[in-house]
């Protein structure tokens, strides 16, 4: 049994400038650049309200688009039952799987991001079935 749920939108942006990213992201959706970050980190947050869902700008060499990132507390579970819907792995990286859908969106498999993760995941008995 594991655990799992839709985590995080990711604005991936072709850029060598994220702050001017996520200041034009956080103005145009009514949100809060992070100000805080460390300039090194690919990343930044758009601060919104407590319990709403997480979205980052991410400086990327790619095309820009967005993602979206899947939170579990068992990585390999997770990207096994996705596997069995139909996505495949494309890439791991540090701790998470870059993933496919099998229309071509990208997708991530993450660690817990949100701190309501054990109690409004979804839970995963099997193969995939609640």
């Amino acid at each position: 049994m594991h655990k799992s749920r839709l985590s995080n939108i990711i604005i991936d942006c072709q850029t060598d400038d994220v702050e001017a990213a996520a200041g034009f992201w956080a103005a145009a959706i009514g949100r809060v650049a992070e100000s805080d970050a460390d300039s090194a980190e690919p990343y930044r947050l758009l601060e919104g309200p407590p319990g709403e869902m997480k979205i980052l700008v991410q400086a990327v060499r790619h095309e820009s688009r967005v993602h979206l990132d899947i939170e579990t507390n068992d990585i390999e579970a997770e990207a096994t039952r996705l596997e069995g819907l139909g996505a495949k792995r494309i890439a791991e990286v540090k701790t998470w799987w870059v993933m496919e859908a099998p229309t071509g969106q990208r997708f991530c498999v993450v660690r817990p991001q949100r701190a309501d993760f054990e109690e409004n995941a979804n839970v995963w008995r099997g193969k995939g079935n609640a």
